[in-house]
């Protein structure tokens, strides 16, 4: 009695289950390494090459020598860069909190339905964004001016005199005017995209409620847009440390008021362009960089604690 065997199998071998997970872990690994090497080419090799820098010292005897931690200690007893710091410092005390407030403002507003020409508004507080920073800068510098700009043609025409907007006691504030007229738009945007996102189950029950205006602004919108204020408050904490092209461009118009270590990024500029310092001028960088990471975190820390 013979026995039928089965047809051996004639479609193609299946890969073992190992070698079918290895495959896919190399095909994931060929969709993200373009971002891999760009992300290391741009962003870590000039931080490791910045700390690198720092460890080193140009000498007038011996050249390029190894010292250490050196630099951070001088950058430590370093009083310009500590009167920078508190410069910035301040400027993010006092503007980041008027910006916040008045790009909230005006996202409520917009997002009320009692603003008549919203698109139009909406429009006009953004647009200030999409000017250059310089072009900015130029433009609000005109106008600054006592001798040929818009302050100084209200003090020819009203026979008045008004103060120099670029003084050494005006010229953080006139500052802090030009970063705050940019930058409003761009966070009423975050802050309005965060409130049309709200659901309208929630608007509906407050109605139920009997909540007015007031009550559903503090009960509902803020705490639903809290992750956009966090988000908001951190990016304008790194700009504000970042500062440098406002002072940079009014710099020929008001020498007297701002010098080249008025803010950490300007002295950082300074140091390696006119100075020549680079090792010294990357240790600043890099001691400014864990500032705003650190506090960028508390602040992440906090907005994140406060929404649990």
């Amino acid at each position: 009695m013979t026995t039928l065997q089965p047809p051996a199998a004639t479609g193609p071998r299946q890969a073992p289950p190992a070698a079918r997970r290895d495959r896919r872990s190399w095909t994931g690994w060929g969709f993200i390494g373009p971002f891999v090497a760009v992300f290391a080419l741009v962003f870590l090799a000039p931080i490791v090459y910045s700390i690198y820098l720092s460890l080193f010292r140009d000498q007038l005897i011996g050249g390029t020598t190894f010292v250490g931690l050196d630099n951070y200690q001088q950058a430590f007893q370093d009083e310009r860069f500590w009167a920078a710091l508190g410069r910035v410092t301040l400027f993010l005390c006092v503007q980041v909190p008027i910006m916040l407030g008045i790009a909230l403002l005006a996202a409520l507003a917009l997002d009320s339905g009692r603003l008549y020409g919203k698109s139009f508004f909406r429009i006009t507080i953004f647009l200030p964004y999409a000017v250059p920073a310089v072009v900015a800068t130029l433009m609000w510098g005109f106008m600054y001016g006592t001798k040929y700009g818009l302050v100084g043609d209200i003090n020819g025409a009203f026979g008045v005199t008004l103060p120099d907007p670029l003084s050494p006691d005006l010229v953080l504030a006139s500052i802090g005017n030009i970063v705050t007229w940019e930058f409003v738009g761009y966070n009423m945007l975050i802050f309005y995209s965060a409130l049309r996102v709200i659901p309208n189950s929630l608007y509906e029950a407050a109605e139920i409620d009997g909540a007015g205006q007031l009550r559903v602004i503090t009960a509902i919108k803020l705490p639903a847009i809290r992750g956009a204020l966090v988000i908001a408050t951190i990016f304008s904490i790194i700009g504000s440390f970042q500062l440098f092209n406002e002072p940079n461009i009014l710099r020929p118009l008001a020498r007297n008021a701002l010098t080249t270590d008025y803010t950490p990024n300007f002295y950082t500029y300074s140091l390696s362009f006119n100075g020549q310092q680079h090792n010294y001028s990357a240790t600043v960088a890099i001691i400014m960089g864990l500032i705003t990471m650190v506090i960028a975190y508390v602040v992440q820390l906090r907005g994140m604690r406060k929404g649990a």
